[in-house]
Protein backbone atom coordinates (compact mmCIF):
# COMPACT_ATOMS: atom_id res chain seq x y z
CA UNK A 1 0.00 0.00 0.00
CA UNK A 2 1.13 3.40 -0.66
CA UNK A 3 -0.22 6.88 0.87
CA UNK A 4 -0.90 8.49 -2.63
CA UNK A 5 -3.55 5.46 -3.38
CA UNK A 6 -6.07 5.69 -4.92
CA UNK A 7 -9.47 5.85 -2.77
CA UNK A 8 -12.33 5.27 -5.76
CA UNK A 9 -15.12 2.96 -4.51
CA UNK A 10 -14.35 4.55 -0.95
CA UNK A 11 -15.48 7.89 -0.50
CA UNK A 12 -18.09 7.32 1.71
CA UNK A 13 -15.43 6.51 4.70
CA UNK A 14 -13.56 9.12 3.64
CA UNK A 15 -16.38 11.99 2.96
CA UNK A 16 -18.25 10.30 6.07
CA UNK A 17 -19.85 13.01 8.73
CA UNK A 18 -20.63 11.65 12.01
CA UNK A 19 -24.43 11.11 11.88
CA UNK A 20 -26.37 13.37 13.71
CA UNK A 21 -29.58 11.53 14.81
CA UNK A 22 -24.97 9.23 14.87
CA UNK A 23 -27.75 -12.45 32.04
CA UNK A 24 -25.24 -14.89 31.53
CA UNK A 25 -25.06 -16.80 28.96
CA UNK A 26 -22.70 -20.02 29.00
CA UNK A 27 -20.64 -19.72 25.85
CA UNK A 28 -18.01 -22.51 25.08
CA UNK A 29 -14.10 -22.12 24.91
CA UNK A 30 -12.65 -20.80 21.86
CA UNK A 31 -9.60 -23.05 20.58
CA UNK A 32 -7.12 -21.31 18.74
CA UNK A 33 -6.85 -23.96 16.10
CA UNK A 34 -8.93 -22.54 13.05
CA UNK A 35 -12.26 -24.38 11.98
CA UNK A 36 -13.72 -24.90 8.63
CA UNK A 37 -15.92 -22.18 8.27
CA UNK A 38 -19.70 -23.97 8.90
CA UNK A 39 -18.26 -26.33 11.27
CA UNK A 40 -18.24 -24.26 14.30
CA UNK A 41 -20.09 -26.66 17.12
CA UNK A 42 -22.96 -24.32 17.54
CA UNK A 43 -22.00 -23.62 21.45
CA UNK A 44 -18.99 -22.07 20.20
CA UNK A 45 -19.87 -20.23 17.35
CA UNK A 46 -19.57 -16.83 19.24
CA UNK A 47 -16.01 -17.83 20.05
CA UNK A 48 -15.03 -18.75 16.56
CA UNK A 49 -16.28 -15.58 15.27
CA UNK A 50 -14.21 -13.03 18.25
CA UNK A 51 -11.03 -15.26 17.50
CA UNK A 52 -12.06 -14.34 13.84
CA UNK A 53 -12.58 -10.43 14.02
CA UNK A 54 -9.17 -10.42 16.11
CA UNK A 55 -7.42 -12.13 13.59
CA UNK A 56 -8.61 -9.17 11.91
CA UNK A 57 -6.58 -6.91 13.93
CA UNK A 58 -4.03 -9.21 14.60
CA UNK A 59 -3.03 -9.96 10.52
CA UNK A 60 -3.97 -6.81 8.61
CA UNK A 61 -2.23 -4.14 11.11
CA UNK A 62 0.93 -2.92 9.96
CA UNK A 63 3.59 -4.25 12.94
CA UNK A 64 6.37 -1.74 12.45
CA UNK A 65 3.39 1.13 12.90
CA UNK A 66 0.59 -0.33 14.26
CA UNK A 67 -1.34 1.46 11.81
CA UNK A 68 -4.71 -0.67 10.81
CA UNK A 69 -6.14 -0.57 8.14
CA UNK A 70 -10.11 1.31 7.82
CA UNK A 71 -11.19 -2.13 5.60
CA UNK A 72 -9.65 -5.05 3.91
CA UNK A 73 -9.05 -6.77 1.23
CA UNK A 74 -10.36 -3.70 -0.22
CA UNK A 75 -6.62 -1.47 0.02
CA UNK A 76 -7.48 1.69 2.35
CA UNK A 77 -6.05 3.81 3.94
CA UNK A 78 -5.13 3.79 7.60
CA UNK A 79 -8.05 4.03 10.48
CA UNK A 80 -6.74 5.96 14.34
CA UNK A 81 -10.59 4.52 15.31
CA UNK A 82 -9.52 0.82 14.37
CA UNK A 83 -6.04 1.26 15.93
CA UNK A 84 -7.78 2.01 19.18
CA UNK A 85 -9.84 -1.53 18.30
CA UNK A 86 -6.44 -3.18 17.68
CA UNK A 87 -4.84 -2.13 21.01
CA UNK A 88 -7.76 -3.12 22.84
CA UNK A 89 -7.59 -6.68 21.25
CA UNK A 90 -4.30 -7.36 21.59
CA UNK A 91 -4.87 -8.11 25.42
CA UNK A 92 -8.23 -9.95 24.62
CA UNK A 93 -5.74 -12.33 22.10
CA UNK A 94 -3.60 -13.16 25.27
CA UNK A 95 -5.70 -14.07 27.75
CA UNK A 96 -7.14 -17.15 25.09
CA UNK A 97 -3.98 -18.14 23.80
CA UNK A 98 -4.19 -16.56 20.18
CA UNK A 99 -0.77 -14.63 20.99
CA UNK A 100 1.58 -14.61 23.34
CA UNK A 101 2.04 -11.52 26.01
CA UNK A 102 5.21 -10.74 24.60
CA UNK A 103 4.02 -10.84 20.78
CA UNK A 104 0.97 -8.10 22.00
CA UNK A 105 3.63 -5.96 23.99
CA UNK A 106 5.82 -5.99 21.23
CA UNK A 107 3.25 -4.67 18.53
CA UNK A 108 1.39 -2.48 21.44
CA UNK A 109 4.93 -0.90 22.04
CA UNK A 110 5.65 -0.25 18.24
CA UNK A 111 2.01 1.69 18.02
CA UNK A 112 2.58 3.68 20.68
CA UNK A 113 5.95 4.92 19.79
CA UNK A 114 5.03 5.74 16.46
CA UNK A 115 2.54 7.51 17.61
CA UNK A 116 4.35 9.32 20.10
CA UNK A 117 6.45 10.60 17.17
CA UNK A 118 4.47 11.19 14.68
CA UNK A 119 4.35 14.70 13.33
CA UNK A 120 2.28 17.47 14.75
CA UNK A 121 1.37 20.69 13.44
CA UNK A 122 -0.98 23.02 11.34
CA UNK A 123 0.27 22.10 7.70
CA UNK A 124 -1.91 21.30 5.46
CA UNK A 125 0.35 17.79 4.37
CA UNK A 126 3.13 16.29 6.05
CA UNK A 127 1.34 16.03 9.53
CA UNK A 128 -0.06 13.30 11.65
CA UNK A 129 -2.10 15.27 13.57
CA UNK A 130 -2.18 18.58 15.49
CA UNK A 131 -2.51 20.27 19.49
CA UNK A 132 -2.67 16.00 20.22
CA UNK A 133 -5.35 15.46 18.31
CA UNK A 134 -5.25 12.59 14.77
CA UNK A 135 -6.62 12.96 11.73
CA UNK A 136 -9.18 10.27 11.13
CA UNK A 137 -7.71 8.55 8.41
CA UNK A 138 -3.71 8.21 7.82
CA UNK A 139 -1.73 7.13 5.17
CA UNK A 140 -0.48 3.36 5.61
CA UNK A 141 3.25 4.46 4.42
CA UNK A 142 4.13 7.03 6.40
CA UNK A 143 1.11 7.43 8.77
CA UNK A 144 0.24 11.28 7.51
CA UNK A 145 -2.87 12.51 6.87
CA UNK A 146 -4.59 10.82 4.03
CA UNK A 147 -6.05 13.65 1.24
CA UNK A 148 -8.33 15.82 3.04
CA UNK A 149 -9.40 14.09 6.27
CA UNK A 150 -10.66 15.89 9.26
CA UNK A 151 -8.43 16.30 12.38
CA UNK A 152 -11.82 13.87 14.31
CA UNK A 153 -11.50 14.64 18.28
CA UNK A 154 -14.23 11.27 18.34
CA UNK A 155 -11.17 9.19 16.21
CA UNK A 156 -8.48 10.60 18.31
CA UNK A 157 -11.03 9.30 21.41
CA UNK A 158 -11.72 6.16 20.01
CA UNK A 159 -7.63 5.82 19.40
CA UNK A 160 -6.78 6.67 22.88
CA UNK A 161 -9.86 4.41 24.46
CA UNK A 162 -7.33 1.79 23.16
CA UNK A 163 -4.19 3.08 24.28
CA UNK A 164 -5.46 3.52 27.91
CA UNK A 165 -6.70 -0.01 27.96
CA UNK A 166 -3.02 -0.94 27.05
CA UNK A 167 -1.77 1.92 29.41
CA UNK A 168 -3.71 -0.46 32.40
CA UNK A 169 -3.65 -3.71 31.40
CA UNK A 170 0.15 -3.89 30.67
CA UNK A 171 0.83 -3.57 34.44
CA UNK A 172 4.63 -5.12 35.23
CA UNK A 173 7.92 -4.04 35.19
CA UNK A 174 9.27 -5.59 31.77
CA UNK A 175 10.99 -2.22 30.58
CA UNK A 176 8.72 -2.37 27.85
CA UNK A 177 5.56 -2.44 29.47
CA UNK A 178 6.92 0.38 31.51
CA UNK A 179 7.17 2.37 28.29
CA UNK A 180 3.81 1.42 27.16
CA UNK A 181 2.40 3.21 30.62
CA UNK A 182 4.74 6.17 29.90
CA UNK A 183 4.01 6.55 26.32
CA UNK A 184 -0.11 6.61 27.30
CA UNK A 185 0.25 9.49 29.66
CA UNK A 186 2.63 10.94 26.61
CA UNK A 187 -0.27 10.71 24.16
CA UNK A 188 -2.98 11.45 26.60
CA UNK A 189 -1.75 14.54 28.07
CA UNK A 190 -0.69 16.22 24.75
CA UNK A 191 -4.35 16.45 23.97
CA UNK A 192 -5.43 19.82 24.19
CA UNK A 193 -9.52 19.57 24.34
CA UNK A 194 -9.90 22.94 25.57
CA UNK A 195 -9.14 23.89 22.30
CA UNK A 196 -11.30 21.87 20.19
CA UNK A 197 -14.60 23.98 21.76
CA UNK A 198 -14.91 26.71 19.71
CA UNK A 199 -18.41 27.17 20.36
CA UNK A 200 -18.02 27.05 24.40
CA UNK A 201 -20.54 24.58 24.85
CA UNK A 202 -19.67 21.32 23.02
CA UNK A 203 -16.36 19.85 21.58
CA UNK A 204 -16.23 20.46 17.94
CA UNK A 205 -16.18 17.25 15.85
CA UNK A 206 -13.06 18.19 14.25
CA UNK A 207 -11.26 20.61 12.73
CA UNK A 208 -9.26 21.17 9.00
CA UNK A 209 -6.44 23.40 8.44
CA UNK A 210 -8.17 24.41 5.22
CA UNK A 211 -10.64 25.80 6.84
CA UNK A 212 -10.67 25.59 10.72
CA UNK A 213 -13.32 24.50 12.61
CA UNK A 214 -16.27 22.26 11.76
CA UNK A 215 -19.49 23.68 11.84
CA UNK A 216 -20.96 20.78 13.54
CA UNK A 217 -20.63 19.74 17.78
CA UNK A 218 -21.23 16.69 19.84
CA UNK A 219 -24.06 18.13 20.66
CA UNK A 220 -26.69 14.97 20.97
CA UNK A 221 -26.91 11.37 22.62
CA UNK A 222 -24.55 9.65 20.65
CA UNK A 223 -21.15 7.62 21.04
CA UNK A 224 -19.76 10.68 22.42
CA UNK A 225 -19.60 9.32 25.84
CA UNK A 226 -16.10 8.23 25.75
CA UNK A 227 -14.90 11.74 23.40
CA UNK A 228 -15.89 13.82 27.28
CA UNK A 229 -14.92 11.61 30.05
CA UNK A 230 -11.73 11.89 28.44
CA UNK A 231 -11.79 15.52 28.24
CA UNK A 232 -13.05 15.73 31.23
CA UNK A 233 -10.33 13.59 33.25
CA UNK A 234 -7.04 15.10 31.39
CA UNK A 235 -4.69 16.68 34.03
CA UNK A 236 -3.65 18.67 31.78
CA UNK A 237 -6.33 20.22 28.99
CA UNK A 238 -9.88 19.75 30.71
CA UNK A 239 -13.30 20.99 29.43
CA UNK A 240 -14.93 22.49 32.31
CA UNK A 241 -16.78 19.74 34.77
CA UNK A 242 -19.83 21.86 33.43
CA UNK A 243 -19.61 20.84 30.25
CA UNK A 244 -21.50 17.62 30.84
CA UNK A 245 -24.20 18.41 32.02
CA UNK A 246 -24.91 21.24 29.00
CA UNK A 247 -24.40 18.12 26.66
CA UNK A 248 -26.89 15.59 28.72
CA UNK A 249 -29.55 18.36 28.85
CA UNK A 250 -29.87 17.46 25.17
CA UNK A 251 -30.69 14.18 26.09
CA UNK A 252 -34.28 14.92 26.70
CA UNK A 253 -34.87 15.43 22.96
CA UNK A 254 -33.74 12.00 22.13
CA UNK A 255 -35.92 10.50 24.41
CA UNK A 256 -38.65 8.12 23.02
CA UNK A 257 -40.46 4.52 23.69
CA UNK A 258 -43.12 4.17 26.91
CA UNK A 259 -42.58 2.17 30.08
CA UNK A 260 -39.66 0.19 30.21
CA UNK A 261 -38.67 0.41 27.05
CA UNK A 262 -38.26 4.19 26.98
CA UNK A 263 -34.55 5.35 26.14
CA UNK A 264 -32.63 8.20 24.94
CA UNK A 265 -32.24 7.07 20.86
CA UNK A 266 -29.78 7.28 18.81
CA UNK A 267 -30.78 5.16 15.38
CA UNK A 268 -27.24 3.37 14.18
CA UNK A 269 -26.43 0.71 16.86
CA UNK A 270 -22.45 2.31 17.01
CA UNK A 271 -23.72 4.99 19.14
CA UNK A 272 -24.98 2.82 21.27
CA UNK A 273 -21.77 0.56 21.30
CA UNK A 274 -18.44 2.21 21.76
CA UNK A 275 -18.27 4.29 24.84
CA UNK A 276 -19.61 0.59 26.30
CA UNK A 277 -16.04 -0.86 25.29
CA UNK A 278 -13.95 0.77 27.16
CA UNK A 279 -16.59 2.01 30.06
CA UNK A 280 -18.57 0.11 32.70
CA UNK A 281 -21.82 2.38 32.51
CA UNK A 282 -23.33 -0.39 34.97
CA UNK A 283 -24.74 0.98 38.19
CA UNK A 284 -23.01 4.38 37.66
CA UNK A 285 -25.13 7.55 37.15
CA UNK A 286 -25.43 10.77 36.21
CA UNK A 287 -27.75 13.36 36.82
CA UNK A 288 -29.33 12.93 33.46
CA UNK A 289 -29.76 8.56 33.33
CA UNK A 290 -30.69 9.13 37.70
CA UNK A 291 -33.49 11.12 36.82
CA UNK A 292 -35.06 8.30 34.38
CA UNK A 293 -33.75 5.47 37.57
CA UNK A 294 -31.51 3.74 34.72
CA UNK A 295 -28.31 3.52 33.74
CA UNK A 296 -26.59 4.23 30.71
CA UNK A 297 -25.93 0.14 30.07
CA UNK A 298 -29.90 -0.17 30.18
CA UNK A 299 -30.00 2.81 27.70
CA UNK A 300 -28.18 0.65 25.65
CA UNK A 301 -30.05 -3.37 26.46
CA UNK A 302 -33.35 -0.94 25.43
CA UNK A 303 -31.80 0.38 22.24
CA UNK A 304 -30.57 -3.16 21.43
CA UNK A 305 -34.27 -5.01 21.87
CA UNK A 306 -35.90 -1.61 20.13
CA UNK A 307 -33.58 -2.55 16.80
CA UNK A 308 -34.88 -6.63 17.10
CA UNK A 309 -38.73 -4.46 17.53
CA UNK A 310 -38.16 -2.73 14.30
CA UNK A 311 -37.09 -5.99 12.42
CA UNK A 312 -39.76 -7.77 13.31
CA UNK A 313 -42.31 -5.13 12.66
CA UNK A 314 -40.39 -4.47 9.00
CA UNK A 315 -42.24 -1.37 8.17
CA UNK A 316 -39.94 -1.01 4.71
CA UNK A 317 -40.95 -4.58 3.74
CA UNK A 318 -37.16 -5.66 3.79
CA UNK A 319 -36.48 -9.23 2.56
CA UNK A 320 -34.91 -11.25 5.30
CA UNK A 321 -36.03 -9.37 8.45
CA UNK A 322 -37.70 -10.75 11.54
CA UNK A 323 -36.90 -11.68 15.07
CA UNK A 324 -33.45 -13.48 14.27
CA UNK A 325 -32.19 -11.57 11.52
CA UNK A 326 -31.36 -7.73 12.36
CA UNK A 327 -29.27 -5.04 12.89
CA UNK A 328 -28.65 -1.78 11.58
CA UNK A 329 -25.59 0.53 11.99
CA UNK A 330 -22.77 2.40 10.05
CA UNK A 331 -21.96 0.14 7.20
CA UNK A 332 -21.31 -0.35 3.89
CA UNK A 333 -24.28 -0.96 1.25
CA UNK A 334 -24.47 -1.21 -2.63
CA UNK A 335 -24.27 1.61 -3.64
CA UNK A 336 -26.09 5.12 -4.02
CA UNK A 337 -29.13 4.05 -6.75
CA UNK A 338 -32.57 3.32 -7.02
CA UNK A 339 -34.15 -0.02 -8.33
CA UNK A 340 -38.00 -1.18 -9.49
CA UNK A 341 -38.13 -4.53 -7.10
CA UNK A 342 -41.18 -6.61 -6.66
CA UNK A 343 -43.14 -3.68 -8.69
CA UNK A 344 -41.64 -0.96 -5.50
CA UNK A 345 -38.92 1.34 -6.21
CA UNK A 346 -36.34 0.62 -3.63
CA UNK A 347 -33.67 2.87 -2.98
CA UNK A 348 -30.21 1.93 -1.75
CA UNK A 349 -27.22 3.38 -0.54
CA UNK A 350 -23.40 3.00 -0.33
CA UNK A 351 -21.66 3.43 3.06
CA UNK A 352 -24.23 5.02 5.44
CA UNK A 353 -25.23 5.22 9.00
CA UNK A 354 -28.16 3.39 9.01
CA UNK A 355 -30.95 3.63 11.61
CA UNK A 356 -34.75 2.14 12.12
CA UNK A 357 -36.76 4.35 9.47
CA UNK A 358 -33.44 6.32 8.56
CA UNK A 359 -31.36 5.62 5.60
CA UNK A 360 -32.62 1.79 6.26
CA UNK A 361 -32.52 0.40 2.44
CA UNK A 362 -32.76 -3.25 4.04
CA UNK A 363 -28.59 -3.76 4.28
CA UNK A 364 -27.93 -6.12 7.66
CA UNK A 365 -24.51 -5.07 9.63
CA UNK A 366 -23.65 -8.31 11.96
CA UNK A 367 -21.90 -6.11 14.25
CA UNK A 368 -25.18 -4.60 15.23
CA UNK A 369 -26.17 -7.88 16.67
CA UNK A 370 -22.94 -9.22 17.17
CA UNK A 371 -21.27 -6.00 18.83
CA UNK A 372 -24.61 -5.60 20.92
CA UNK A 373 -23.77 -9.26 22.61
CA UNK A 374 -22.68 -7.65 26.12
CA UNK A 375 -26.04 -5.67 26.35
CA UNK A 376 -28.63 -8.60 25.36
CA UNK A 377 -26.96 -12.02 24.83
CA UNK A 378 -30.25 -13.28 24.75
CA UNK A 379 -31.57 -11.87 21.06
CA UNK A 380 -27.98 -11.28 19.92
CA UNK A 381 -26.64 -14.77 19.97
CA UNK A 382 -29.37 -16.28 18.12
CA UNK A 383 -29.04 -13.38 15.86
CA UNK A 384 -25.43 -14.74 15.10
CA UNK A 385 -26.80 -18.23 15.13
CA UNK A 386 -29.39 -17.03 12.21
CA UNK A 387 -27.21 -15.44 10.26
CA UNK A 388 -24.45 -17.77 10.79
CA UNK A 389 -27.15 -20.38 9.72
CA UNK A 390 -28.80 -19.33 7.10
CA UNK A 391 -25.83 -17.38 4.71
CA UNK A 392 -22.98 -19.70 6.08
CA UNK A 393 -19.97 -18.78 3.63
CA UNK A 394 -21.66 -16.52 1.67
CA UNK A 395 -20.94 -13.96 4.81
CA UNK A 396 -19.09 -15.96 6.87
CA UNK A 397 -15.06 -15.93 6.13
CA UNK A 398 -11.59 -15.67 7.26
CA UNK A 399 -12.32 -13.12 9.55
CA UNK A 400 -16.13 -13.59 10.39
CA UNK A 401 -18.88 -12.13 8.96
CA UNK A 402 -18.28 -9.55 6.34
CA UNK A 403 -19.41 -6.05 6.57
CA UNK A 404 -22.92 -6.36 5.87
CA UNK A 405 -25.10 -7.67 3.19
CA UNK A 406 -28.81 -7.18 1.50
CA UNK A 407 -31.41 -9.55 0.98
CA UNK A 408 -33.29 -7.80 -0.74
CA UNK A 409 -30.66 -6.86 -3.37
CA UNK A 410 -30.75 -9.97 -5.23
CA UNK A 411 -30.98 -9.65 -8.42
CA UNK A 412 -29.96 -7.14 -12.12
CA UNK A 413 -27.30 -5.31 -12.91
CA UNK A 414 -27.49 -2.32 -10.44
CA UNK A 415 -24.29 0.08 -10.66
CA UNK A 416 -22.99 -1.33 -7.31
CA UNK A 417 -19.90 0.58 -5.38
CA UNK A 418 -19.25 -2.42 -3.04
CA UNK A 419 -19.90 -6.19 -3.02
CA UNK A 420 -21.52 -8.60 -5.54
CA UNK A 421 -24.86 -10.12 -5.73
CA UNK A 422 -24.79 -13.84 -4.97
CA UNK A 423 -27.81 -16.31 -6.21
CA UNK A 424 -29.92 -17.15 -2.89
CA UNK A 425 -28.02 -14.64 -0.67
CA UNK A 426 -28.64 -11.76 -2.43
CA UNK A 427 -26.06 -8.30 -2.28
CA UNK A 428 -23.14 -9.19 -0.17
CA UNK A 429 -20.07 -6.88 0.60
CA UNK A 430 -16.99 -7.67 -0.51
CA UNK A 431 -15.09 -5.94 2.71
CA UNK A 432 -14.43 -6.20 6.58
CA UNK A 433 -14.19 -2.96 8.16
CA UNK A 434 -12.17 -1.84 11.44
CA UNK A 435 -14.08 -0.14 13.23
CA UNK A 436 -17.34 -2.73 13.03
CA UNK A 437 -15.10 -5.98 13.90
CA UNK A 438 -13.84 -4.05 16.80
CA UNK A 439 -17.20 -4.06 19.08
CA UNK A 440 -17.19 -7.65 18.31
CA UNK A 441 -14.17 -8.30 19.78
CA UNK A 442 -14.54 -6.67 22.65
CA UNK A 443 -18.09 -6.82 23.44
CA UNK A 444 -18.00 -10.72 23.38
CA UNK A 445 -14.84 -10.25 25.77
CA UNK A 446 -16.93 -8.09 28.07
CA UNK A 447 -20.19 -10.61 28.18
CA UNK A 448 -17.61 -13.09 28.51
CA UNK A 449 -14.81 -12.07 31.34
CA UNK A 450 -15.89 -8.14 31.91
CA UNK A 451 -11.86 -8.11 30.88
CA UNK A 452 -12.11 -4.60 29.48
CA UNK A 453 -14.55 -3.37 31.66
CA UNK A 454 -12.38 -4.42 35.05
CA UNK A 455 -9.36 -3.18 33.80
CA UNK A 456 -11.04 0.41 33.21
CA UNK A 457 -12.43 0.42 36.13
CA UNK A 458 -9.22 0.85 37.90
CA UNK A 459 -8.08 3.13 35.57
CA UNK A 460 -7.49 6.91 37.73
CA UNK A 461 -7.78 9.01 34.08
CA UNK A 462 -11.14 7.31 33.26
CA UNK A 463 -12.62 7.62 36.91
CA UNK A 464 -11.57 11.30 37.03
CA UNK A 465 -13.35 12.03 34.17
CA UNK A 466 -16.78 10.07 34.99
CA UNK A 467 -16.41 11.84 38.55
CA UNK A 468 -16.16 15.07 36.98
CA UNK A 469 -18.90 14.30 34.85
CA UNK A 470 -20.93 13.97 38.23
CA UNK A 471 -21.45 9.90 37.93
CA UNK A 472 -21.74 8.15 41.09
CA UNK A 473 -22.71 4.61 42.60
CA UNK A 474 -21.87 1.43 41.64
CA UNK A 475 -18.50 0.33 40.89
CA UNK A 476 -17.25 3.87 41.18
CA UNK A 477 -18.31 4.55 45.06
CA UNK A 478 -16.40 0.89 46.30
CA UNK A 479 -13.01 2.34 45.04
Amino acid sequence: MTDDIDDAGLPQRLDRRHFLGASALALGGCASVRRPIGLAPKLDLVGDLQERAFRYFWDTTDPLTGLAPDRWPTPSFASIAAVGFALTAYPIGVVHGWISRAQARTRTLATLEFFARAPQGDAPTGMSGYKGFFYHFLGTTKGQRFARSELSTIDTALLLGGVLFAQAWFDDEHPDEIRIRELADKLYFAVEWDWITPRQRYLAMGWHPESGFIADDWNIYNESMLLYVLALGSPTYPIPAERWDMWTETFEKAWSGEGEQAHAHFGPMFGHQYSHVWVDFRGIRDRFIGAKNIDYFENSIRATRAQRAYAIANPGGWKGYDADVWGLTACDGPGDFSQQIAGRKRDFYSYSARGPGDRDDGTIAPTAAAGSIAFAPDICVPAIEAMHRRYGPDIYGKYGFLDSFNPTLSEGTPPLKHGKILPGTGWVDDDYIGIDQGPIVAGIENLRSGLIWKTMRRHPHIRRGLERAGFRGGWLDRG
